[in-house]
């Protein structure tokens, strides 16, 4: 049970309590007691869940008849509003829902027009990703018979390097809040050779999922969460409510309402670990047994421990062992910044109430989208006379045969499958071509989708449409030293002409060499900026773009006589 301090019960009245309070300067620290998670909490977390299972009509019976009966009550003195009540009740709802209906269904065209916005060009490439995501949608209204039947087309993207593929599949996943992966397909090794096997993309993307799954039921409860911060602070000032201090709690409510206690200091019991679990609790207990933490087992030990560690109590300032509990640590803070604090240990104690790890692994096997970039170097040519001994070549492409199929993976989430799963590939096909892939994983690559390489019109766009482009980019951060920059139009298209031919002579590299250029033109600018005066206006012109860029062009002309 909640202490309050003895400065508080010594007082002749609670309102003279509260008038001194506001006539006197503020005491730099206010004793409290620790607050102990017993059987209060517990039967408080009960009453709020036999409360929201309720319908509405009873709700209201029950709120009335607490109100009318004199023994004292836990619920918050607040009364929420409206929009919290019906914010609170669609959480509920919402939880039990599988993950992957939560994700965002967008039309075709309005897929195109969000991806216009910050990519150049490849029409091709946003069509295609666009009907992958409709796709999703429409998959979900058929019947279930129907529904099992039904896979996701994947995608093979070919285009020279720097054009926009990477950034599509990027945007794509972003606009539809789904579980979404790149990796590099050169980095995982064939099973039996020392490194990364292709089963650990599964894994990962089942991380990747965990956490937007507990970011997106933490933005749920918030609401519901911060009904109960103010309540939370009043029983470390002045006791629990059936303490006999209604009262007192009364008057210091008034004051926390307007503002008065910003400044007093608190002591709080903080588990070490809030808000760093990301849902992998555990994973250093199994690790000190010496196990793998991706499996099922280490993961079953994790909430064994976990389940053991809650039941000896962990507000001893325990530090492991069985029943020592979470770590804590006594943290001494001004309420306004112990208000994030309290909020953030509510969330935590409802997210307990949600199976997180049905939700994450629901969304990673419906709506996850798996991007696999430099598919093509792990292909070897057909040409070749000798077959290629690199560990990371054709050994991989059977590897992801079974994966890209639809198979089983076992994760310390549970078991994955990935029968539904989205995956994108992507290459340049300089030196070999699709046709060299083996022929099983071409057919799990259905849709192929070319890439055009950039032109000089193309460039210029890439300077000029983009909502955040570099040219922007770059004037906002010199606005920071308090100096003007701007670009004249025909400095502008100097650079893309500029970019455009360096492509064509040293080394096709697409829209990153807007940034080798543009680097190249600001390099002086940069570096004397914070010397300017305030106010100073500053214009990067044509002539300007071919001083800074001489010796680049001459160097590149040279390039080609040298043996």
């Amino acid at each position: 049970m909640l202490l309050a301090s003895a400065a508080f019960r010594r007082g002749p009245s609670c309102a003279s309590v509260a008038a001194a309070f506001r006539q006197r300067p503020s005491p730099r620290f206010l004793s409290v007691a620790s607050t102990p998670s017993g059987d209060d909490d517990k039967s408080d977390d009960d009453d709020a869940s036999a409360t929201d299972a309720l319908p509405a009509d009873d709700v209201e019976d029950a709120s009335s008849d607490a109100a009318d009966s004199s023994e004292p009550s836990d619920a918050p003195l607040i009364d929420p509003p409206d929009s919290a009540v019906d914010s609170a009740s669609s959480t509920t709802t919402t939880a039990e829902q599988p993950g992957w209906l939560n994700t965002i269904s967008l039309r075709p065209n309005e897929v195109t027009a969000q991806l216009d916005r910050h990519i150049v060009g490849q029409a091709s490439a946003k069509r295609a990703v666009a009907i992958a995501m409709r796709n999703r949608w429409r998959r979900r209204q058929l019947p279930p018979a129907l529904l099992k039947e039904v896979t996701p087309r994947n995608v093979l993207m070919i285009g020279p390097t720097g054009c926009g593929k990477t950034e599509v599949a990027r945007r794509m996943a972003k606009l539809s809040d789904a579980p979404f992966l790149k990796v590099e397909a050169t980095k995982f090794t064939e099973v039996g050779y020392h490194g990364r096997d292709v089963d650990q993309i599964v894994r990962d993307l089942m991380d990747v999922s965990m956490a937007l799954t507990k970011k997106r039921q933490m933005e749920m409860l918030r609401e519901q969460a911060k009904l109960l911060v103010e309540d939370r602070i009043l029983d470390l000032l002045v006791g629990p409510e059936f303490s006999g201090t209604k009262g007192q709690r009364e008057s210091f409510r008034g004051m926390l309402e307007e503002g008065l206690l910003e400044n007093q200091e608190l002591e709080i019991d903080v588990p070490d670990n809030l808000g760093a679990s990301g849902g992998k609790d555990g994973d250093g207990a199994v690790l000190a047994f010496g196990g793998d933490p991706n499996s099922m087992s280490a993961q079953a030990i994790a909430d064994l421990m976990k389940k053991l560690g809650a039941m000896g109590g962990g507000q001893k300032g325990g530090r492991g062992g069985f029943g020592a509990g979470p770590p804590m640590e006594k943290k001494k803070m001004p309420i306004s910044d112990a208000r994030e604090v309290i909020l953030e240990i509510e969330i935590e104690k409802m997210l307990e109430k949600v199976d997180l790890k049905k939700e994450a692994v629901a969304a990673a096997e419906e709506s996850g989208i798996v991007f696999i970039d430099e598919i093509d170097k792990i292909c070897s040519s057909k040409d070749l006379s000798s077959k290629s001994a690199d560990a990371s070549a054709e050994g991989v492409q059977r590897d992801l045969l079974p994966l890209v199929e639809g198979t089983t993976i076992s994760t310390k989430y549970g078991n994955v499958n990935t029968d539904y799963i989205l995956f994108i590939g992507s290459g340049a096909f300089h030196a070999v071509k699709p046709s060299d892939m083996l022929p099983e994983l071409q057919g799990r690559l259905p849709i192929r989708v070319e890439l055009n390489g950039l032109t000089e019109q193309d460039l210029y766009k890439i300077l000029t449409e983009p909502e955040a482009n570099l040219v922007v980019q770059q004037i906002e951060l010199i606005k920071t030293e308090g100096v003007t920059l701007t670009f004249d139009d025909d400095a502008l298209r100097e650079i893309a002409k500029l970019a455009a031919h360096l492509n064509r002579t040293v080394e096709n590299i697409g829209a990153r060499r807007l940034h080798t250029v543009i680097e190249r033109i600001m390099e002086e600018i940069s570096f004397e900026a914070a010397e300017m005066e305030k106010g100073e206006e500053v214009m990067v012109t044509k002539e300007l773009v071919k001083e800074r860029l001489s010796d680049i062009l001459m160097t590149s002309d040279l390039s080609k006589y040298i043996l």
